[in-house]
C-alpha cells in the first residue's frame, strides 16, 4: 500500500479528543439504523389509507385486507422508530454535550415540536388500530388520517433541525453565546423547505418501492392473486411517479449546495482545486489533494452547477486547513453522492420499464418473470439512496456540527469510554432489529397460512346494505 493511501485510511488527528471518533461511529449507526424506519411511518401509512379509501368506496375486499395487514405492520415499525428515535435524541446531549450547550435553546426547539407529533401519532396509531371491527367504517378511516399527517409534521421537525445545522439562522450569537432565539426562523431555516421537500419525497419512493418488491417476490413465487396485485400496483405506482419531482427537487439542492455551502460542494464533486470547466468525477478519490481512480467527464461539473462550462467551482484548497475536510471525508461524500445517482438512475429505469410493460403487455405484469425480478430488487435501491444521501448530507458538513459557528471536535464528550457505550448500543439495535423482524415474519407466516381470502375484513361489500355502525367480525 502507497504512503498516500495510509494517509488516507489514518486515524484522527493527535488533536483530536479520543472521544470524537466512536461518538460520531455511534451518531451515524444510530441514525443509519433509524432512517430506514422513516419511509413507511411517513409512507407506508399513506399507502394503508389509499387502500382503506378504496375498500370502502369500491367494496374492495383485497384493499381492505391489505389496509389492514399495512396498519399492523406499521404499528410494529412505529414501535421500534419510538425506540432508535428516543436513543438519538438522548445522544445529542450525551455525546456532544456542547452542542446542546451552546445552541440548545435553537436546535432543542425542532426537537420539542417533534415530541408534539410523536404523541399525537402514538395516539392515534393506537385508535385505528383497535377500530378495526369496533368503529363505524368511515370514522374509522379518518381517525387514520392523522396518523400519516403526524408522521409528516415530526420528520418536518427532525429535518428542520438538521437543515439548520447545515444552515443556520434564526440567532444571534456574540462572544460565543446565544444572545437572541428567532425561532420560526431557526425551523424554517435557508435550507429547510429543499430538505423537507426532498426527504418527503423519498420517503414515497423508498416505501413505495419496498412494498412493491415484497408482492414481486410473492408473485414470483406464485401467489398471482388480485390482492397481491393491489399491493404491488399501490406501492409501485406512488414511487414512480414521486420519482421526477425528485430528480427536479434534487437538482435544485446541488445549486442551492454549490451557492450556500462550497465547501460541500467541492467535496460532493471532488474538486481540490478552484477553477472553471471543471469535470464531473464518475468515482475516484482524493489522495494527497489529487483525485485518483475516477473517470472525468469534461465540464459537466461546471454547467451543472451553472449552466455553462466557465462556470467558476471553489476547490477544497480554497477552504482554511483548520477547517478544510479531510481527504477521506470528501472521497466518502463523493462516492455516497455517485451511489445517491447512480441507485436513482436504475430506479428511473426500472420506472420506465413499467410504464412499458403496462402500456404495451398490461396483463402480462403478473407473469413477466425478468420485471418481477427487477420490481423485488427496488426497495434494495430506493435504501441505498436514502443512506448515501444521508451520508452526502452529515459527512459533507464535516467538519462542522454547526456550518461557521461549531466544530464537531469542540463539540464531543471528553468523558467516558465510548467505545463501550457503542458496543452496547449496536447489541441492543441488532436485538431490536432481530425481535422485529422475527414479529413481522410471523405476521406473514400466520397470513399465508389462513390464505389472502380466508380472513374476513371488517364491513366488506357484503355489508354494503347494513347500517354504517357494522357488526363485529367475530
Amino acid at each position: 500500500m502507497t504512503p498516500a493511501a495510509l494517509a488516507w485510511l489514518r486515524l484522527p488527528a493527535a488533536a483530536d479528543p479520543a472521544q470524537l471518533l466512536p461518538a460520531r461511529e455511534q451518531m451515524a449507526f444510530t441514525l443509519g439504523f433509524h432512517i430506514i424506519l422513516v419511509p413507511f411511518g411517513v409512507a407506508l401509512t399513506t399507502f394503508m389509507l389509499v387502500a382503506h379509501h378504496r375498500g370502502l368506496r369500491r367494496g374492495d375486499t383485497d384493499a381492505l385486507l391489505l389496509a389492514r395487514r399495512w396498519s399492523k405492520v406499521a404499528a410494529v415499525l412505529f414501535a421500534v422508530g419510538a425506540i432508535t428515535g428516543t436513543v438519538l435524541s438522548f445522544e445529542l446531549g450525551v455525546l456532544w454535550p456542547r452542542l446542546m450547550g451552546r445552541y440548545g435553546a435553537a436546535v432543542g426547539f425542532p426537537f420539542a415540536i417533534e415530541g408534539l407529533f410523536f404523541f399525537t401519532e402514538a395516539i392515534f396509531v393506537a385508535i385505528y388500530i383497535y377500530g378495526w371491527d369496533r368503529m363505524r367504517p368511515w370514522a374509522h378511516f379518518w381517525s387514520g388520517v392523522p396518523v400519516s399527517l403526524a408522521s409528516v409534521g415530526g420528520a418536518a421537525a427532525v429535518i428542520a433541525a438538521n437543515s439548520w445545522m447545515n444552515q443556520p439562522g434564526g440567532v444571534t450569537v456574540r462572544g460565543g453565546t446565544v444572545v437572541d432565539v428567532r425561532p420560526a426562523q431557526v425551523f424554517f431555516n435557508g435550507a429547510f423547505w429543499l430538505e423537507f421537500l426532498h426527504m418527503l419525497l423519498a420517503a414515497y419512493i423508498v416505501a413505495g418501492f419496498f412494498v412493491a418488491g415484497v408482492y414481486a417476490v410473492g408473485m414470483l413465487r406464485g401467489r398471482r392473486t388480485p390482492y397481491h396485485r393491489r399491493g404491488f400496483l399501490i406501492g409501485f405506482v406512488a414511487a414512480a411517479c414521486v420519482l421526477p419531482f425528485q430528480m427536479i427537487v434534487g437538482d435544485t439542492i446541488a445549486r442551492h449546495v454549490f451557492a450556500q455551502e462550497p465547501a460541500k460542494f467541492a467535496a460532493v464533486e471532488l474538486v481540490p482545486a478552484t477553477g472553471s470547466h471543471v469535470p464531473e468525477t464518475l468515482g475516484g478519490v482524493l489522495l494527497d489533494g489529487t483525485v485518483r481512480y475516477g473517470l472525468p467527464v469534461p465540464d459537466l461539473a461546471s454547467v451543472l452547477a451553472g449552466f455553462s462550462p466557465s462556470t467558476t467551482i471553489q476547490g477544497l484548497n480554497a477552504i482554511p486547513a483548520d477547517v478544510r475536510p479531510t481527504d477521506r471525508e470528501a472521497s466518502i461524500v463523493h462516492l455516497a453522492f455517485d451511489v445517491m445517482v447512480g441507485a436513482s438512475l436504475l430506479l428511473v429505469l426500472l420506472a420506465l420499464w413499467f410504464l412499458w410493460v403496462w402500456w404495451r403487455r398490461r396483463d402480462t405484469l403478473t407473469t413477466d418473470r425478468w420485471f418481477l425480478r427487477a420490481a423485488s430488487t427496488g426497495g434494495i435501491l430506493a435504501l441505498a439512496c436514502l443512506e448515501s444521501g444521508w451520508v452526502t448530507t452529515e459527512v459533507g458538513r464535516q467538519p462542522w456540527i454547526v456550518v461557521g459557528l461549531l466544530l464537531t471536535r469542540d463539540a464531543v464528550t471528553t468523558r467516558g469510554d465510548l467505545w463501550f457505550l457503542l458496543g452496547a448500543v449496536v447489541l441492543v439495535y441488532l436485538a431490536v432489529a432481530a425481535g422485529a423482524l422475527g414479529v413481522l415474519r410471523s405476521m406473514k407466516s400466520r397470513w399465508e397460512l389462513h390464505g389472502d381470502q380466508s380472513v374476513e375484513v371488517p364491513y366488506g361489500p357484503e355489508r354494503r346494505g347494513e347500517p354504517e355502525a357494522g357488526r363485529r367480525v367475530p
